[in-house]
Order: C-alpha cells, then structure tokens, then sequence
C-alpha cells in the first residue's frame, strides 16, 4: 500500500502544481472513515482507496481524480456524507465522488434490476464529466486484482461477468487497452478457468520448446528495418489468454491450429516512417489476405490510429505487426487519459466523448432493466465497420449494421423518417448488411414512422432502443383508445345513467390513479367488466342477490391496426376489414383479432369474447390464399401477373406440397378490404393455369 507522502510524490513528479493539502486531507479523512473496516483478504479496506489512487497516478491523472479515487467508497460503505464531501473538498470532487459511488443500497427485485439501476447513475454522471469513468475503471481493475480472495464462487463469476460485459469494452472505448486486456485476463480466469489454464499451460510449452521466440523474432524485424534506414523501437509479446480463445471460439479452431500467437509492435519517428515500415515488411515476408488493417487513415472511434498486418515469417508461422508513432502508441496504452485536459490548461467538461451521448440517449429510450443491459452492451462490444455519408461524413457501427443503424447513428430523427436507402448508388433493402467503406444515402418521407420489423435486423443499441420507444407509445395510445372503447360499451349496460363523480370513486376504489391507466387496464384485463361496474355504481351487477355477467351489447369498432403493436391480427386466420371479427382479451396480454370463423374459436379456447367491427376508415391487411397451379411452363408468372393487375403485394410465398401435374401455393398478400380480396380471388380463378383459389 502507497503510503501517504509516496502518493504525494506520485502525483508532484508528473504535476508540480498539484494541490498537496488537498491529497493529504483526503488521505486522512479516508483511513479515519473507513476506520477497522477489512476486505476479503483480510487487508484493512482503506488500502483498496489507495490502490486506486495509484492507479489513476499511473495514468498521471490531475489532483482532483486522485482525490476522488482516494474517496470513492466513502459514501456507500461508511458514515461520511456527500454534504461532508463538499465541504471539506470541494463541489468538483463531491459530484465526481457520487457519480462513482454505486447505489447498493437501493431496493430492486432483481440483480438485473440494480445492474442496470448502478449503470443508470453511473453512464448518466460521466456524460458530465469523463473522469468518473476512469476513477471506476481504476476501481474496477484493483478489484479484479483482488477477486480471488471472495470466497463465494457465484458472486466472483458475477463480478467477472460484468467486467467482461461493461467494464473492459468501456476501457476499449476510450482507447485504454492496457487494462481491458488485464481485465479480460482476469475475468477470464473466472468465468472459464479450465479454458485459461489449458491455454496458459499451452503458451508456456510453446515457450520452452521455442526458446525466447519472441525477442529473435523481434530483433530479425528490428534489423530489417535498420538494414534499410528506418530507426525503429521493436517489442513483441504472446497474445492474451482471453484473445487467444476468443479467436480460437470464432474460428472453430484448435489451439495447434491458431497460427497467430504472437503480436509485434514497431514505434517509428512519424507518420511517413510508418507507411515505409509496412513497404520493408511487406517485401520481406509474404502478407496474410485480408489482414491488413490501416487505422491511421481512418481511426477508431476511440482515438486509436496504427497499422496493423499479419506476415508469415520465416519460422512459418504467422506473426502479427502493429506499426505506429511513439505519440500513437502512447495513445493506445493510455487512451483518453493521454491527452488529459489539466495538461492544456482546458477544462474537463471541454472533452466530448461522442459515443456517451448514444449511450445517455439509450438510457432515456429503455423501459427495462433488461432492455438497458442490452442495448448498452450493444452498443459498447461489437467490431465496427465504417461507412460513408454522401459527403464523406465518416460513421462507425457494429458488424452486422443496416441503413437503419445507419441513419439511427447519424440523427434520431433520421432513422425515424427513413423509408429507403441508396449504398454506394444504388437502391437496397432496409435489411440488406453494410460493408467497410460503403457510402449510404438514407432516403425519407415526413409520413413514414419506425416500424416494429426493424427490430428484427437491426444491430445497434440506439437503434433498437428508439424503435422499443416508438412501439411502446404507440402501444400505449391504441391501448388507452381501446380501453375507452370498451369502456363506453361497459357504461353502456349500467341500468341508470352515471354521474360526474362516479368515475373519480372509481379510480379509488379500484386504486388506480388516472383515467389512462384504467383504460389500459380494462384493455388488458386486468380490471374486470363486473368489478368495473361495480365499482362505478355498486349493486347494479346485482351482487347483493346472485352473481350474474353483464353481456355486451353492441360491438366496439376498431382503427386500421397497427401489427404488433397493442393489439393484432390473429396469424391462424388472417382477418381483414369486411370480415365479422372477435377479440380474444386475456390478462396482461394483447387483444388477439380473429374472423368468427376460426377454428381457433370453436376449440373453446379459455378466454374473454369481445365483440368487435371494423370501422369505416380501416384499411389495409395480409390475407392468407391457397393456390393449385398447373404444372405448365409460365404459371407461377401468370399467378403474380395477375396479382399484380389487381394491386396485391405479395409479402410471402411458399410452396406446400408438389403432386406431379400440380404445385400448391400458400401466399401471403397485402388487401385493403374483404371486397378487394374477393375481386382477387375471382380474378385469379379465372386464369386458364390455376387450378383453384381459397382462402386459408
């Protein structure tokens, strides 16, 4: 442990300026503050602090984070007050202090819940200032250093599973690789101990048979370099236990088939050197296709620039060469913390971290817990690709990205107007997968609005956490529209008219606190039709005498649906506007819309009947048809021809059954209406090669 004048020299050998008072009072307060606390290894607690202190002195952190390392648990785990915080240390160090404290004291149902709820507090507070970020990274690196000593296996693989998740792709992030590979290593060790022992037995073996390997291959490449005029600092390396398996997982390959073990950094004076580095190796060792990477024309999104190949070398095995300046290699070890603010004389709420905006942006679009988790690892572990805009814009997204993604991460608004895109010139599907250095044109209309399918290809956080958005309120006005509906039907039954002050009474006595909430939960049933009534006029469902249903008088008209939303067209009979519809209405679930001839229907299916009618303005749904086709050359042609003459999108088609002189077609076609769809129907009949038309 750093003793108390150490850390003090610490900090004054990189910042003369340093506020030494400052750091000595909060090393007092704190070991006062924690008092005879201990950790899990016995160690008294206060030396956790201080540990962390020095850290953030290794990445030569100003006076002010350093203070707040040495009191970041003071909150949460003693007497001390935020109050007390400020006053003693400022109001910069009391916000820092609470933006890393975790809320471990707050009541959650779930360890989902309180997740979410510590990442919450946590992303919200270092969009204010980036500091905070690298106070918990310190602070989460020192514990995983000593997370062995937790004896309970369960909480350690649960500590080791939201570093991998959070913490070590947060490090990436911003450019401090140093320790994400060291929290990767560790969590590893946790969460696949047999999978890190297997491969650190194997680095070792391949160690002792090859010798120091790795400094002959290193020096062959220094001298090289040397032989033709290029001064260069040369360092090698084994690669990671944790990026040895993960290839080795994405791959499918065994241990003694992965090629690439071994990881070469070359430091040169400037940018040009660089590019005359990779010419000399590239002449000297036959290059690995498709591994070479150029990030310093187009950096990372963390500030990362280098060159990165793959070379197979004399020893025939591959090797794996990073070439970059001295300045680009200090950022890769320290990230942001290499350019820090106090050092320019800027002030910390001056740097901009782009991607903490996505980040902040998912928090106010997610509606659960689980949903936060999800889209915020989305959002922070995936490999990027780049892509273009129009006039050269660059964007980053994650593999697997769309043009939705894409116009989501250029403006949310953009991606809620986007009806089409253009990539590299020519018009593609929303879902078609974006590729390095396309340039995409997204295509709008003022009309359009986000479509629940999107989900189902979209890759990025921010994408799907403002389409879950856009569903949810859009679920939620049909719902209270619905509910309303089902409402006026129920007062409809009542045997007098109802006063003004009956619905009000209603709301207590039901214990729901707004006419939008009830509506919603008469949609959904979570309020009965007898205990609605009883409660907007008691006695008149007659409960007093005998328990008897009210039934429902008339049917409740219903809007053009929107699928998917909160309530939907029933998949097993593909009603459409003309037909005679029910609605099925379960608790907590969606209103389910059948035509009344379902067979689903006269199953007897458990659940409440609700009489319900198009209304005049619904238009527009996806009937199900069944067409026998001849077996004649052109019949599949005629078939979407006449479709198509008739103004029937076909959204799906499948072949069911293949009998020799006849094939069976199962289509799904767009229709406004019953009429349009028998127009459809007689029409298709009519053509000399279709056997037969009836709707499924």
């Amino acid at each position: 442990m750093l003793r108390q004048y150490e850390l003090v020299e610490r900090v004054r050998s990189y910042d003369p300026d340093a506020d030494e008072g400052l750091i000595n009072r909060a090393y007092v307060f704190s070991m006062k503050a924690h008092g005879s606390q201990t950790r899990a290894s016995g160690d008294p607690y206060f030396s956790h602090p201080i540990e962390v202190a020095g850290i953030l002195t290794d990445l030569k952190l100003d006076d002010e984070t350093i203070v707040t390392g040495i009191l970041h648990d003071t909150i949460e785990d003693t007497v001390a007050t935020p109050e007390e915080v400020e006053k003693l240390f400022g109001p910069n160090v009391a916000r820092l202090v609470d933006g890393v404290t975790k809320l471990s004291k707050i009541e959650a149902q779930s360890e989902n819940e309180r997740a979410a709820e510590n990442l919450r507090k946590f992303l919200l507070a270092l969009s204010d200032d980036i500091r905070v970020l690298l106070v918990k990274l310190a602070d989460r690196l020192h514990n995983m250093r000593t997370l062995h000593h937790i004896k309970n296996e369960d909480k350690r693989r649960r500590i080791a599973r939201e570093t991998m998740d959070i913490y070590a792709p947060l490090a990436e992030r911003i450019g401090m690789y140093e320790i994400m590979n060291e929290m990767q290593t560790l969590a590893f060790r946790q969460l696949e101990p047999d999978a890190y022992a297997s491969i650190t037995r194997r680095l070792a073996q391949l160690h002792a048979e090859g010798g120091d390997l790795v400094s002959r291959i290193g020096l062959g490449l220094q001298l090289h370099l040397a032989d033709n005029g290029l001064e260069a600092e040369v360092t090698g390396r084994e690669k990671h236990p944790f990026s040895i398996w993960r290839k080795m997982a994405e791959r499918h390959i065994s241990f003694e088939q992965l090629s690439d073990v071994m990881a070469f950094r070359v430091i040169v004076d400037d940018v040009a050197d660089c590019y005359r580095a990779l010419g000399q190796i590239h002449r000297r060792w036959p290059m690995v296709p498709g591994r070479f990477k150029d990030f310093i024309s187009t950096p990372k999104r963390n500030g990362y620039r280098s060159l990165h190949t793959s070379v197979i070398h004399d020893s025939k095995m591959r090797i794996e060469v990073q070439i970059r300046t001295r300045e680009m290699h200090l950022q890769a070890e320290k990230g942001l913390a290499a350019h820090w603010a106090y050092k320019e004389g800027k002030p910390v709420a001056d740097i901009h971290v782009p991607w903490i905006d996505d980040l902040v942006e998912i928090l106010d679009h997610a509606d659960s817990p689980e949903e936060l988790l999800e889209h915020t690892r989305m959002a922070m572990y995936q490999d990027r690709i780049f892509a273009f805009t129009p006039k050269g814009e660059l964007i980053q997204l994650p593999k697997g990205a769309t043009p939705v993604d894409f116009a989501y991460a250029v403006h949310t608004r953009l991606g809620d107007k986007t009806v089409g895109a253009k990539v590299n010139g020519r018009v593609v599907p929303l879902r078609t997968l974006l590729d390095n250095g396309d340039q995409v044109e997204i295509l709008t209309s003022d009309a359009q609005t986000p479509q629940p399918s999107w989900l189902r290809f979209v890759a990025t956080g921010k994408a799907r956490s403002a389409i879950r958005r856009f569903v949810r309120h859009k679920e939620r006005d049909e719902t209270v529209e619905l509910g309303a509906k089902i409402y006026d039907e129920i007062v409809a039954r009542l045997p007098a008219p109802l006063s003004r002050e009956a619905l009000p009474r209603a709301l207590k006595k039901l214990k729901i606190e707004d006419e939008d909430a009830l509506m919603i939960a008469i949609a959904r049933k979570r309020v009965g039709d007898e205990a609605l009534m009883e409660a907007l006029m008691p006695g008149s469902t007659g409960g007093d005498v005998a328990p008897r249903p009210a039934a429902q008088r008339r049917a409740i008209s219903i809007r053009g649906l929107t699928p998917g939303v909160a309530y939907h067209l029933a998949p097993c009979c593909h009603p459409i506007p003309g037909d005679r519809i029910v609605g099925l209405r379960r608790e907590d679930e969606e209103i389910e819309v059948h035509a009344i001839g379902c067979d689903l229907l006269a199953s007897g299916i458990d659940a409440d009947w609700l009489d319900l009618s198009w209304s005049d303005d619904s238009d527009g749904a996806t009937a199900r048809l069944c067409i026998i086709l001849r077996d004649v050359a052109g019949a599949l042609g005629t078939m979407a021809t006449t479709l198509g003459n008739k103004g029937a999108n076909i959204i799906n088609l499948a072949q069911v059954h293949r009998d020799g002189s006849f094939h069976t077609f199962h289509v799904d076609v767009e229709v406004h209406d019953l009429a349009h769809l028998h127009a459809i129907m007689a029409a298709l009949r009519a053509a000399d090669p279709i056997s037969s038309v009836e709707r499924v």
